[in-house]
């Protein structure tokens, strides 16, 4: 186990450690502990200094933990699962995946990060990844059909987070178009498809999942878009991050497998169920357009339909984004949103 995780496994406890009492632990001198705490400093690890007690970090911290997530998993969800690379931290999941998938890494493989430096959402926009806060999974997967088959992959990513959520009693999640999780217009979780390989040949493709675990507010300040996280919905209970990403893999592997199977078909039911933009007046903008309109659901492919003053028109994945209109609507799930951002934002 590399060193910073072995000192941050001493340090979870959220109690006060010397230098020389985690020197002994780890069989390096102080000068080296204090080295090293200062590198996970500028990763953004908070801790406290206090002469004559040592160091502490704010609060116990549960980190990353592949056999915790191995073991959580249910039997034919292990037995899908390649292996876990848990990093402290990585430019991006959806990142190594991609290197490892060129050098023939098996489908099935899953990375785990705790900070990631570059991680980024659809569009390339950036996806703030404060460490041991979130969590940011990416899964690794070789489908049979091609590429131009998958157009539906992430409307299907999203009913698995979804299922996993309601699974841990956060009941007010809801669908967004085509790949975000929301709680009223709030932002809980993001998905964001790679897909490698030719239109109608074999193809791997990296499913990529954000989840707003406990997001520290200072972070926070970089998030442009209203936004929610596990902690606020779920009250006095807390949630495990080696939980939550077990039951995401039991509820995401059996999807994407049955989705290369026989498509979008059996998904479309339980996505139009959550859908929370059918009905709302929508903006929506293309490369050379921007269009208004009242969203109307999705077709059987997947695609957005919205209803415009030139009659109902047909979006697919991928050419649009969605800026709901209508006034904050947080009052649909009785919770509100964390961010001071105005009606009209995008989302």
């Amino acid at each position: 186990m590399p060193l910073r995780r072995r000192l941050l496994n001493l340090l979870s406890d959220g109690e006060f450690h010397s230098g020389e009492e985690l020197g002994a632990s780890l069989g390096v001198s102080r000068m080296a502990v204090w080295k090293h705490l200062k590198a996970l400093r500028d990763m953004g690890v908070e801790f406290s200094v206090q002469r004559g007690k040592g160091y502490c970090l704010p609060s116990s911290l549960e980190l990353l933990e592949r056999d915790r997530i191995l073991s959580a998993v249910n039997a034919m969800t292990a037995a899908g699962i390649d292996d876990i690379a848990v990093f402290l931290e990585v430019d991006s999941t959806n990142n190594w995946l991609r290197e490892r998938m060129l050098n023939g890494a098996p489908s099935g493989t899953v990375c785990v990060a705790e900070l990631q430096l570059a991680g980024r959402g659809r569009r390339g926009r950036t996806w703030v990844s404060p460490f041991a806060a979130n969590l940011y999974l990416s899964l690794l997967w070789r489908c049979a059909s091609g590429a131009a088959t998958l157009g539906g992959l992430s409307l299907v990513t999203g009913v698995a987070v979804l299922r996993a959520l309601h699974g841990l009693g956060i009941e007010v999640a809801g669908l967004k178009w085509p790949n975000d999780i929301l709680v009223g217009d709030a932002k809980l979780a993001g998905v964001l498809i790679d897909v490698v390989g030719e239109a109608s040949g074999p193809c791997a493709v990296i499913v990529g999942i954000g989840v707003n675990v406990c997001m520290p507010r200072r972070k926070a300040a970089a998030i442009d878009q209203s936004w929610t996280d596990l902690h606020h919905l779920a009250g006095e209970r807390s949630i495990s991050r080696n939980v939550l990403a077990a039951r995401i893999l039991d509820e995401l592997i059996p999807a994407i497998d049955a989705f290369d199977t026989t498509g979008l078909q059996p998904f479309l039911d339980e996505w139009r169920r959550f859908d929370v933009v059918r009905g709302r007046e929508v903006d929506l903008m293309l490369p050379n357009e921007y269009i208004t309109g009242t969203a109307r659901g999705i077709d059987e492919s997947g695609a957005l339909l919205v209803d415009t003053t030139h009659g109902r028109r047909r979006f697919v994945s991928g050419d649009v984004s969605v800026r709901m209109t209508t006034r904050n609507c947080w009052w649909m799930s009785g919770i509100p949103p964390l961010s001071g951002r105005s009606p009209g934002q995008r989302v």
